[in-house]
């Protein structure tokens, strides 16, 4: 591992001589591509120069215990026993910043809620989980565009899809694909029952030209007139776009817009991320279990977390975490339940390579 870190300081070093040159900014692209390589090496290299450091001083202090000086031997012991304390920590940090780094943890994020069994109060769940995730993104500074959406009769969503623009969108949205099961007493409830509903959310990098090849010829392009509320639009205008991949049999509809271009072009979006999603959870599939992350598969039917209304409690059931914070959880305070998940699949992966 140290032979490793060596060689990653001598190339963050190497990027700090380069970005000193003068003429480093006459080319934007290649000073941006240097800047973000040299951000990215900062943490672990300043992890490292620290572990050195205090490796360096508890080896220093160890031969001050034979000094005969009985306030520096004092001395000596609490630094050591301070030092032998912060190592481990160090390390551990050390080995998660060398873990593979997912590709598409930088990409923005193509967010499908749907709602699942449990009919209009299910609706109403699928639109709760949107404004939570809506709010987590105004925390976050990320852009949130609705692509596509169906309300339902109570002002809920039977589908919205949206996309999330920012800094790292997919490692922050990455482990909410699933199932989430809300326990609450409907509105409409008069004999005072909680009732269980469901809404299921699919989590998909954005896909770009480079990510996923779709030959034309693999397309089947529907345009028809758009249906639902919209008033003398929706009757005159043909607008509305199916695109059918016919390879994968990937379906993808697009209504929202009144020019026919901007939805092919949104629909066409989805679709991309969609097949990207879709390869990409095929190449999961072929990891053997014991390298996969168990912190969950992303498949829709997992149920992964329940909202009890009534207990105020939130529940990931795949790291079996508990907490009782659902009304600041539902105004976007989910960083909590994100970092326990992210430490979850970091401490899965360390796992899995000491095993290996």
């Amino acid at each position: 591992m140290f032979a490793k870190l060596e060689g990653l300081e001598k190339k963050y070093m190497e990027l700090e001589q380069a970005l000193a040159q003068p003429d480093v900014y006459n080319d934007q692209d290649q000073y941006r591509k240097l800047t973000k390589a040299h951000a990215d090496l900062r943490d672990v290299v300043e992890l490292f120069r620290r572990h050195r450091s205090l490796t360096q001083e508890l080896e220093e202090n160890k031969q001050l215990l034979h000094d005969s000086d009985l306030d520096i031997k004092a001395m000596a012991q609490e630094e050591i026993a301070a030092a032998e304390a912060e190592l481990p920590e160090l390390e551990h940090k050390i080995k998660v910043l060398l873990l593979p780094k997912d590709p598409l943890d930088e990409k923005n994020t193509i967010l499908e809620i749907r709602a699942g069994t449990g009919g209009e109060e299910a609706a109403l769940f699928a639109a709760d989980l949107f404004r939570m995730y809506t709010r987590y993104a105004e925390i976050k500074g990320w852009k949130v565009e609705i692509m596509s959406e169906s309300p339902s009769d109570s002002g809920g969503y039977k589908e919205i899809i949206c996309l999330i623009s920012g800094d790292r969108v997919y490692s922050h949205l990455k482990f909410e694909a699933g199932t989430h099961r809300v326990q609450r007493v409907p509105a409409t409830e008069t004999q005072g029952r909680i009732h269980t509903s469901a809404a299921t959310v699919a989590v998909m990098p954005e896909a770009e030209e480079v990510d996923v090849e779709i030959r034309p010829e693999d397309l089947r392009i529907d345009i028809y007139r758009a249906s639902g509320a919209g008033g003398q639009h929706v009757n005159k205008t043909e607008s509305a776009v199916r695109i059918t991949h016919i390879p994968t049999g990937t379906v993808v509809t697009c209504q929202d817009e009144r020019s026919q271009h901007k939805n092919k072009a949104r629909a066409m979006k989805v679709l991309a991320s969609r097949i990207l999603a879709a390869e990409r959870e095929r190449q999961n599939n072929e990891l053997s279990a014991d390298r996969k992350a168990q912190v969950g598969s992303g498949d829709r039917s997992e149920r992964i977390r329940t909202y009890n209304f009534p207990q105020g409690r939130c529940t990931d059931h795949r790291i079996n975490l508990t907490l009782y914070s659902l009304d600041r959880i539902m105004e976007g305070e989910v960083e909590p339940l994100f970092e326990a998940l992210a430490t979850a699949a970091q401490t899965e992966a360390l796992k899995a390579e000491a095993e290996a």
